[in-house]
């Protein structure tokens, strides 16, 4: 890996995970418009863009192949569908600080897991550093408690987010950031919208007011669009695991956004959790990670 495309991973996951932070305050925009009806056009918004960009693209056409497409709807099922869907529920029985908190566990369980599907030993240093990340997420976030429920599908919002990143891995060397983000995104608003149907029946669309389609149009094109591209592209020059350490920025931002928008101040919690989230990322990001080739665990590798 070079040095120009390590610091254009590291920039591009670090945006990414910001603008994914700035999410939180930006929702209060569409809290009213039915959840998984505003989620559907959100993605379907996303995947238009995206697939019109891919077709003005220069680069060869590349259509997904039946392993792709079954990686591809995985994808879309498990860290966009069911990711949303768990976040959703688990609110009814438990605060946004513990599922927050849970889902701040993402770089570790990415640190551990993502070198062993590239068939490496996770580094030592790069683990430690993103305990350390967890930890200022989770201090950002408030901690908090809720009900055994709550727990678990925070835990299914985990899994979901832990997916979105781990089931790409394979995808990108072939199709690319723009066709792995197009394909996941048209995929889920078809699944998002048979959620809606179900909960909310004949409502789950109707007419957004001024300030939903702002707000809408800011999830479809910034938070997807953009953040989408940037960090698959980061994954692919970065690795899961050290781009993982970036997943802590989220709730950082998040209360900068919140402060940018007057919303909110940081508090004695929310800045020792950015300080914390910030020296996890530095260290993680200096630690050596040993090649492949260099650190075998045994598991014979399939034809590239």
């Amino acid at each position: 890996m070079t040095s120009n495309s390590s610091a254009r991973g590291m920039a591009g996951a670090g945006t990414a995970m910001c603008l994914v932070g700035s999410l939180t305050a930006v929702s209060a925009t569409i809290s009213r418009y039915p959840v998984f009806g505003g989620q559907a056009v959100r993605y379907a918004a996303a995947a238009l863009i995206l697939l019109l960009v891919t077709r003005l693209s220069a680069g060869p056409g590349r259509w997904p192949t039946a392993r792709e497409w079954a990686l591809l709807a995985a994808l879309a099922a498990t860290g966009l569908v069911a990711f949303n869907v768990c976040i959703v529920a688990a609110t009814r029985d438990t605060g946004p600080a513990t599922i927050g908190t849970v889902i701040a566990t993402v770089p570790i369980v990415l640190a551990l897991v993502g070198p062993l599907l590239e068939r490496r030993r996770p580094a030592p240093a790069v683990v430690l550093a993103a305990c350390v990340v967890a930890s200022g997420a989770a201090l950002a976030n408030g901690l908090g408690g809720g009900s055994v429920r709550g727990l678990l599908l925070s835990l299914g919002a985990l899994g979901g987010e832990v997916c979105f990143s781990l089931l790409a891995v394979p995808l990108l060397p072939r199709l690319g950031p723009l066709r792995v983000s197009a394909y996941s995104a048209g995929l889920a608003a078809p699944m998002l919208l048979a959620a809606g149907l179900v909960t909310d029946g004949s409502a789950v669309l109707r007419a957004p007011t001024a300030a939903e389609a702002a707000g809408l149009a800011y999830l479809s094109v910034i938070v997807t669009t953009v953040a989408f591209l940037l960090w698959y592209d980061s994954l692919g020059r970065l690795g899961p695991d050290r781009a993982g350490l970036f997943a802590g920025v989220i709730p950082v931002s998040a209360v900068l956004t919140t402060v940018a928008l007057g919303l909110d101040r940081p508090g004695p919690a929310d800045l020792a959790g950015a300080a914390l989230v910030a020296a996890g990322v530095v260290v993680g990001l200096r630690a050596r990670v040993v090649p492949c080739e260099a650190a075998p665990i045994g598991i014979a590798r399939g034809p590239a």
